[in-house]
C-alpha cells in the first residue's frame, strides 16, 4: 500500500481550507484517510499552517510520500525528510 501526505479540501465554494492528511494513495482526494496531522488556510494573508510535527516524521520515517504543496508546508514548518 502506497501511502501519501496530502491536502483534504474542507471549507465552502471559492473558500478553500485544507487539512493535512496521510491516505493511501488510491483513495480520492476527499475520501478514506489513515491519520490528521494538521491545516492549512490559503485564504489568510499570510497563509496560516499548524502541523503536527511528532506525527509528520513518524509517517516520514515510515515511507510516507508528501505531494509537492504539503512538502512546501513542510519546509516553511522545519520539517524535513
Amino acid at each position: 500500500m502506497a501511502v501519501k501526505i496530502r491536502l483534504r479540501r474542507m471549507g465552502q465554494k471559492k473558500a478553500p481550507f485544507y487539512r493535512i492528511i496521510v491516505a493511501d494513495s488510491r483513495s480520492p482526494r476527499d475520501g478514506k484517510f489513515i491519520a490528521e496531522i494538521g491545516t492549512y488556510d490559503p485564504t489568510c494573508n499570510p497563509s496560516v499552517y499548524k502541523v503536527d510535527e511528532e506525527a509528520a516524521k513518524k509517517w516520514l520515517a515510515n515511507g510516507a510520500q508528501p505531494t509537492e504543496v504539503v512538502s512546501k508546508i513542510f519546509k516553511l514548518a522545519g520539517i524535513e525528510k
